[in-house]
């Protein structure tokens, strides 16, 4: 399922594309804003989204075999909830 997939589900509800697709931007938008801000998002039953720290590391240029530095970063992560691990069980 992609962008325009979820889109066309969540106006099943709502009657409008119009409205499900602004409903979906602002959820993306909203998860979006609160990881950019190192905040987490809870979902309850679905999951949560948060950001982790990925720490500086060695690497290697697959081309050329020369080593090179990675430096390190915030990443998002997702952690699904209960009810989702049950649901793909």
């Amino acid at each position: 399922m992609n962008k325009g997939d979820l889109i066309n589900k969540v106006a099943e509800v709502l009657d409008s594309k119009k409205d499900a697709q602004s409903a979906v931007d602002c959820m993306v938008k909203a998860i979006t804003d609160a990881l950019s801000t190192n905040d987490s998002v809870t979902l309850v039953g679905f999951g949560t989204f948060k950001t982790a720290e990925r720490k500086a590391r060695k690497g290697r240029n697959p081309q050329t075999g020369k080593e090179i530095d990675i430096p390190a970063r915030n990443v998002p992560k997702f952690i699904p909830g209960k009810a989702l691990k049950e649901a793909v069980k």
